[in-house]
């Protein structure tokens, strides 16, 4: 959506939006793809973000069009929340011990996954875990985009080992703060001030309690937060960008997060997802667009413009280069390697992608 606005195709992007707001209304979510077995998980929750984006786009649109659906995929993600206990979870929430209730990836079937249902079924087989808590472990990993990533494994390098439904995700809660923020904008806008008022009290509640439970005062980095064991990941990743996207790091900590981003994640052709290499499409050496985008604009917010132009240069450079190559945009690059195109994971290289095509485009402008 981001290089449709810049393309001019402001109609496209309200199609869609008006797609994925008939699945919110009719199924409460947007399922992770347009299949019945996706039913049992979302897409992560960047609805909020595509409607801000339209009426930006688009004088005649206002928030408060969007007002139901924003608040039905809300309730989605919070099912469960009013009867829960401390220390308990249930789908998408969890309350920690002080009261405070955050969201995690979930996924409700426990089952292989269909569109990998053999690859699922042997590996768990190769597990310690209950095969039916694992295999939920795998699709809920599957629901936050991150399919696969040493970020949801236990020791940080086996697939064996993951524990996605252990994790509050700073991104994930960061998405969550945003929809809380556009739905008190919407409310404001269509003149229910109580509602509004509600809302702002939790995105301010929510803000609150991704400083205290992802900023990890050991790594200087936003991390995810491990709500079974009471401690924060150790794993280092690009998640850490999303609390600059949104403007909810203070000042001190965007530059500790700038200057790790530099000394430890840049590469020669942008951004590596994360600092381990363990063959997951997630990992070392692979960069996504969505991530350089969210990490190049969240560097902007914070005035680390220098660095946030040599991100966007050495991306845009790579993206090219590959193209010239192969007369292809791709999914997804290899941004330590100039040889490697870029792969892991569970599937072959896609060509051509979205995101891809959209960020470029963007950066381009």
């Amino acid at each position: 959506m981001l290089g449709l606005q810049k393309a001019g195709k402001t109609q496209v992007i309200k199609d869609m939006i008006d797609n994925f707001a008939f699945l919110i209304r009719k199924y409460g979510f947007i399922p992770n793809g347009n299949r019945s077995y996706y039913l049992t998980r979302s897409q992560p929750p960047f609805f909020s973000l595509m409607v801000q984006l339209l009426a930006k786009s688009d004088a005649k649109i206002k928030l408060s069009d969007y007002k139901d659906v924003l608040e039905l995929e809300y309730n989605f993600w919070m099912k469960g929340a009013e009867n829960l206990q401390k220390n308990k979870a249930i789908n998408h929430v969890v309350k920690l011990q002080d009261g405070v209730v955050l969201n995690r990836y979930y996924d409700a079937g426990n089952w292989p996954r269909e569109e990998s249902y053999k690859e699922d079924f042997e590996a768990s087989k190769k597990t310690k875990q209950a095969p039916d808590a694992f295999l939920r472990n795998v699709r809920s990993a599957a629901e936050s985009g991150w399919d696969f990533s040493s970020r949801w494994f236990a020791d940080g390098k086996s697939y064996s080992q993951i524990i996605t439904t252990d994790l509050l995700p700073v991104d994930l809660n960061t998405l969550m703060f945003n929809l809380e923020s556009v739905i008190a904008m919407a409310n404001q806008q269509s003149g229910d001030v109580k509602k509004a008022n509600l809302f702002l009290t939790k995105a301010k509640n929510r803000k609150a309690a991704i400083l205290k439970y992802f900023w990890n005062k050991d790594l200087n980095f936003f991390t995810d937060y491990n709500w079974k064991s009471q401690s924060f990941s150790k794993q280092e990743t690009l998640a850490a960008m999303f609390p600059l996207y949104f403007k909810i790091a203070n000042l001190a900590q965007a530059k500790l997060v700038a200057s790790k981003l530099e000394a430890k994640f840049l590469k020669s052709g942008g951004l590596t997802t994360t600092l381990k290499t363990t063959g997951e499409q997630w990992d070392s050496p692979n960069a996504w667009a969505p991530l350089q985008w969210v990490s190049i604009d969240g560097l902007n917010n914070y005035g680390y413009r220098k660095l946030a132009q040599t991100i966007t240069d050495r991306w845009v450079n790579r993206n090219i280069a590959v193209f010239k190559q192969t007369g292809k945009l791709m999914e997804k690059y290899d941004v330590v390697n100039p040889n490697s195109i870029g792969g892991g994971g569970e599937y072959p290289l896609q060509d051509g992608f979205g995101w891809t095509n959209g960020v470029l485009l963007k950066l381009l402008k």
